[in-house]
């Protein structure tokens, strides 16, 4: 296992236009931003009053809100849910849930968990094997895995959190891109048993990542310290608002998931197509890995196109869903040219 720095400064992730332009100063426009997962299909907006701009949020609106979020997700109540400016706000919050030591994060994954667990004084070291995780003081698991979509089995990670749950350490599941993953392996419905947080991403699935809202799942002792924690007031006015909208339009949700599994896989055909075979990913990226991923980044950069890549493996490659067919013809022209 490697140990990790505590490094503060922030990571360098998806999404950046700014440093792609810098990369890439003569490309064309606008960028076709594939480097992120968040869904291109955004929940409409609602119309919002004035008034929401204008008043701090009410306490029973936010009530309603972890209540919506707990009907979604399958948490067993609202008391179970806190909702924050996004789950990026509540990394280094769970983090210091338990008291510094030793912190593993399954990995590769999302590098935010271990700048956090670092943040929060923990020793953080990267986990190659599930296995690794269960003599840690806070095991981080990402599930399913960004960025090649790995799902960790539900009775696998209970057999975890029972054995943090044995040592006072705690156990973070980020289901951020659970939305679109085997619902029954998600461990929401069981975070009273203690042992573990469990994060959902709004913004991902609903494409609105700008928004800031996401929430953390966990028993009530758990969620009542987090609240306490981050104040009142945590979430604007608009989030609230449009978080309810989102959260109780079910049949947007239904659709959507449907609209994005079809989406992947005219993706995967194209990729394929153009000899990048998809090796994982979730409806919302798909990952490859290709011994010529440097190259193909760099050509697409230079035709405006942004796709992720990964310092951890040269050859590993995400592709998040292009928006439309104009984008997935500018795309497919683009992988043509390079061939």
């Amino acid at each position: 296992m490697a140990a990790l720095g505590s490094d503060a400064v922030a990571i360098e992730h998806g999404g950046s236009l700014a440093r792609a332009e810098r990369l890439y100063p003569g490309a064309p426009k606008p960028w076709l931003d594939l480097s992120t997962g968040i869904n291109p299909h955004s929940y409409p907006l609602p119309d919002l009053p004035a008034s929401i701009f204008h008043r701090l949020p009410e306490e029973v609106r936010i009530a309603e809100l972890a209540d919506d979020a707990a009907a979604v997700y399958r948490a067993p109540s609202g008391s179970h849910v806190v909702a924050a400016p996004g789950t990026q706000a509540l990394l280094p919050l769970v983090a210091s849930l338990v008291r510094p030591g030793r912190a593993a994060v399954l990995s590769p994954t999302y590098a935010e968990h271990a700048r956090a667990a670092a943040l929060a004084g923990h020793t953080v070291v990267e986990a190659p094997a599930f296995d690794a995780l269960f003599e840690a003081d806070l095991a981080i698991v990402v599930n399913p895995n960004n960025p090649d979509g790995r799902v960790v089995p539900r009775v696998n990670l209970l057999a975890l959190a029972a054995r943090m749950r044995e040592r006072g350490g705690v156990l973070v599941v980020d289901e951020a891109f659970m939305d679109v993953g085997p619902q029954a392996e998600s461990l929401a419905a069981d975070v009273e048993q203690g042992g573990f947080v469990v994060l959902r991403s709004f913004g991902k699935f609903f494409g609105l990542a700008g928004l800031r809202l996401g929430f953390a799942l966990g028993a009530r002792s758990v969620i009542s310290d987090l609240r306490g924690r981050l104040g009142p007031w945590a979430i604007s006015g608009p989030a609230l608002e449009v978080g309810l909208a989102a959260l109780a339009d079910r049949e947007w949700q239904v659709a959507m998931r449907a609209r994005l599994a079809a989406d992947a896989t005219r993706l995967d055909a194209l990729l394929c197509s153009h000899g990048l075979v998809v090796a994982g990913g979730t409806d919302l990226f798909r990952f490859v890995r290709s011994a010529s991923a440097p190259s193909v980044a760099d050509h697409l950069g230079r035709r405006g196109i942004l796709v992720r890549t990964f310092d951890f493996d040269q050859t590993a490659q995400r592709f998040g869903l292009p928006g439309d067919d104009a984008g997935f013809d500018r795309l497919a022209e683009a992988l043509r040219h390079r061939l």
